[in-house]
């Protein structure tokens, strides 16, 4: 990876962890405005998302792939763990959440 591609995969993290906190603080009016407009709801759809505070979660991984940024996140709901990507596509300047998909969590790995 070029130190062009870091620079911009660790400003993107700045960005994702902070989306990230809205996500597990139940802030989902915050967290939905970073996703594409044009794909709500059916983002949604078929993905196990958490609907309100979370009791804890790890971010598992941040990364480049070709021109889309990937966050991987688990978030501990009490009684389970829920992994969560989220990719994201550069639009009008600003990077948004344009695909949300599940992925398998470490039963521990959030709580």
């Amino acid at each position: 990876m070029s130190s062009e591609e870091s620079a911009s995969v660790a400003a993107f993290r700045d960005l994702y962890e902070r989306h990230v906190n809205h996500v597990a603080a139940g802030r989902m009016s915050d967290a939905i405005a970073d996703i594409v407009r044009e794909n709500i709801p059916q983002v949604f759809e078929g993905v196990d998302v958490p609907r309100a505070a979370v009791a804890g979660f790890a971010i598992k991984d941040v990364r480049a792939d070709g021109e889309r940024m990937v966050g991987e996140t688990v978030y501990g709901l009490g009684d389970r763990s829920v992994g969560l990507r989220s990719i994201w596509e550069f639009r009008d300047g600003r990077w948004l959440a344009a695909e949300l998909e599940n992925f398998p969590a470490a039963t521990d790995a959030a709580k």
